[in-house]
């Protein structure tokens, strides 16, 4: 929808950074925990007052330990990686972070919201954290705009899954779109906000640089209507993440509506948005799935979803580019 700023060289999809107003309702108890504020981690007590023996409990914050919850943004709209399945938001990012709650031994909450607007409500205090797909760059980690302008403090990020950009098109492809050159001087449908949509708008300019039309970029408030405008004809193709899309085209008509080019671009982080200020989370939330890599529930969690191509060895914080 994600996860969802420079995917790919032209398409590297991972939403873009932020999601805060309450636009879809759902939210999902997993288990992990959540502040915003940094504070020693010696207590070993949680909510209740009962004694945590989760295995990283200490490293969080002290208020967060004594919530006992992390609160967390998404965009539940961006299956299979998040979506609202009978009311419950569901995929692999739930998943991942109901593993990471057995590490930290707190609860994580999830609420889906509007994709755009979830690192600024992590700045704000809105959310603890935010998990939605969302592309770790350097754009966002220090806070700018497409031209550079500063526009707020910039995120940190815990990185834990990787992915690249996929075009897909109407079943049997029959506008015989082969690879982004092929998008020039066409109409492409895509997700507003996230960044397969600045891949285009890259993409648009190499094509009008080689001396070819532009692509006529027409960006929607989420993904599904991105969808729709592709499987009616008006668009040639769609763009999003690896995952998404080949979950697209297996679920969408029983596998009769759509298909992915083989092929990827520009493979780049997902991570998970903490306030820059909030250190100590960052820092328990590496760990954390560091934990889970090592103890093989991060590997079950991406196979239950047939996300295995995105999986990492290790996490990193802030290594986007």
């Amino acid at each position: 929808m994600t996860a969802r700023t420079t995917r790919h060289t032209t398409a590297a999809r991972t939403r873009l950074a932020a999601v805060g107003s309450l636009a879809v309702a759902g939210a999902l108890l997993l288990s992990a925990c959540g502040d915003q504020t940094e504070s020693s981690g010696d207590s070993s007590s949680d909510a209740t007052g009962k004694a945590n023996s989760a295995p990283l409990f200490s490293k969080l914050p002290a208020n967060i330990q004594k919530k006992g919850v992390i609160q967390v943004g998404t965009n539940a709209e961006y299956a299979p990686m998040e979506s609202v399945e009978n009311g419950q938001i569901v995929g692999v990012d739930p998943d991942i972070a109901a593993a990471l709650g057995k590490q930290l031994g707190v609860e994580f909450k999830f609420t889906s919201g509007g994709f755009d607007t979830l690192i600024t409500s992590v700045n704000t205090g809105r959310y603890d954290i935010a998990m939605s797909s969302i592309t770790d760059n350097k754009q966002r980690q220090e806070g700018l705009d497409d031209s550079g302008k500063k526009l707020g403090e910039g995120v940190d990020f815990v990185d834990y899954f990787t992915a690249g950009t996929a075009i897909y098109v109407k079943k049997g492809n029959p506008q015989g779109i082969t690879s982004m050159d092929d998008l020039c001087g066409r109409t492409v449908a895509v997700q507003r906000g996230t960044t397969y949509e600045e891949a285009l708008q890259s993409q648009s300019k190499k094509c009008t640089d080689d001396g070819k039309k532009a692509i006529k970029i027409e960006s929607f408030e989420n993904d599904t209507e991105a969808q729709t405008r592709v499987k009616s004809g008006g668009a040639v193709a769609g763009v999003n993440d690896y995952p998404v899309a080949v979950d697209l085209a297996r679920k969408a008509g029983g596998g009769n509506t759509f298909e992915v080019l083989d092929k990827q671009y520009e493979a780049a982080p997902f991570g998970i948005v903490v306030d820059k200020k909030n250190t100590q989370l960052r820092d328990a939330l590496k760990e954390a799935v560091d934990a889970i890599i090592k103890d093989g529930s991060y590997q079950k969690a991406l196979e239950k979803w047939g996300a295995e191509s995105g999986a990492i060895k290790e996490a990193a914080i802030n290594s986007g580019k």
